[in-house]
């Protein structure tokens, strides 16, 4: 079983880049396959869950060759031959491994199909709800069998039929099934429309317009007609902030240090983790030297002392992946920090409320846990402790970030999990464990077959 074993770090200067965005990876993944012909894409995170999905539009007919890979993990410049919109049916059943996202966006892509399909993950995704989207997608006709030891989880059965286009509400505000529902709308005769409670992440909105997908926006609304062929593309893949935030935390609650952070993604729904930093007084400048699709850009943060602050309601649906990072953050602040309304976090990879609340009081920490978050007292010393990831990759990295400020020692067991959304992690934390702080300290090894 894997472990990280941290230790306290006096000073934090560095430069360096994090892989791919995982949410976008995903989407470049199915769309590429989807497309009129040859896509290449860039920066692709080549960790376990991006993987699933791209070896799932293989198998669903969408072959791909890679340029360069990530040495011993996988693709991050690849071209995928795209099929025109004309899948076919696997020749077995489709490995989700531990992504929601995967899972959850294939189904809607899948449930259009005129032949039948399974998808399947490990224990931990077998044990998070698929209702929120097997229920959207029966209301357009698809025929979806939760086969699961619990009720209404996977494996998914999905027996493909022709589509209806609907207008669905959606009762909490997700990304995933937002985009579930419109990959499904793809495939419908006619205009199918959702509508979100709040602002979602809109990647999936974004991408269809790098494809050349058509999209109304009004409001909350997002409603896309049928029948419109993705067109192939050159795709990159900004660096994921979700990644980021670990060192943005690191950084910020380290008065003295300067961390800049280069080709980031940032996406106005994905950028809440730097408006929070900077409440708790990070001192941060963003710069966004590109934006084609995806906005990307440089941060740079200098670390001050923190003081807690209140995660707003209307900021958890885009603050759900860093929740756990902010929590160290908030640990490491002066004064309270509340986190309300994110019930949402019980039914991730694990239930990352307990999960957090249970770390956090084993390193030191004043914490109270409800029912749909909990409330930090920070400002206690943290010590090391031995502490368990559960599997959950971000709880893994948050509490490595949380052993960078605690006394003695910090050991992480079961951190394998780190390669679902970060692969190369353990080498940057090293990095910094070892006051490194040039680019050249913090680059991957990548094998290139061009």
């Amino acid at each position: 079983m894997s472990e990280l074993r941290v230790q306290a770090i006096s000073s934090l200067r560095a430069e360096f880049s994090v892989p791919g965005d995982k949410s976008i990876s995903h989407r470049a993944a199915i769309f590429s396959a989807l497309a009129n012909g040859v896509c290449t894409i860039r920066n692709f995170l080549p960790s376990e869950d991006c993987l699933n999905t791209l070896n799932a539009m293989q198998a669903l007919g969408a072959r791909h060759e890679v340029l360069a890979e990530l040495t011993g993990y996988g693709p991050t410049h690849l071209v995928i031959h795209g099929q025109a919109m004309k899948l076919h049916a696997p020749a077995a059943a489709l490995d989700c491994g531990n992504s929601g996202t995967g899972m959850r966006l294939l189904a809607g892509l899948l449930a259009g199909q005129p032949f039948s399909s399974e998808l399947f993950g490990d224990a931990s995704l077998s044990c998070r709800p698929m209702g929120r989207i097997t229920t959207p997608l029966g209301l357009m006709g698809a025929r979806i069998e939760t086969r699961g030891s619990q009720p209404g989880c996977a494996p998914l059965v999905i027996h493909g039929t022709p589509l209806t286009p609907i207008t669905y509400q959606m009762p909490v505000a997700s990304a995933q099934v937002k985009s579930a529902v419109l990959l499904a709308g793809l495939f419908a005769n006619g205009t199918t429309t959702v509508v979100q409670p709040a602002e979602t992440r809109d990647h999936t909105e974004r991408m269809l317009a790098s494809f050349g997908v058509a999209t109304h926006h009004e409001g909350n609304a997002i409603a896309l007609a049928g029948g419109q062929m993705p067109v192939a593309c050159e795709f990159t893949v900004p660096g994921d902030i979700s990644s980021a935030a670990f060192w943005l935390v690191a950084a910020a609650a380290l008065p003295g240090s300067r961390l800049l952070l280069q080709n980031v993604g940032l996406n106005p729904t994905r950028t809440a983790i730097l408006k929070v930093l900077t409440r708790m007084g990070a001192h941060m400048i963003d710069i966004v030297h590109h934006s084609a699709g995806e906005p990307i850009g440089d941060i740079e943060i200098h670390g001050a002392p923190l003081t807690g602050t209140t995660i707003l309601a209307e900021e958890v649906p885009n603050l759900i992946d860093e929740i756990p990072v902010l929590a160290v953050a908030a640990a490491l602040a002066s004064g309270r920090t509340s986190i309300r309304h994110a019930r949402e976090l019980r039914v991730k990879e694990t239930d990352r409320i307990t999960t957090v609340v249970n770390n956090l009081r084993a390193m030191g920490a004043h914490v109270v846990e409800f029912d749909d978050g909990m409330e930090i007292e920070g400002g206690q010393p943290l010590h090391g402790a031995e502490l368990d990831s559960f599997g959950d990759h971000r709880i893994a990295m948050a509490f490595a970030i949380a052993g960078l400020f605690a006394e003695g020692e910090t050991l992480i067991r079961n951190t394998a999990c780190v390669n679902t959304s970060y692969p190369g992690f353990a080498h940057h934390l090293q990095a910094i464990l070892d006051h490194r702080s040039s680019p050249e300290d913090f680059t991957l090894p990548t094998l290139c077959h061009l």
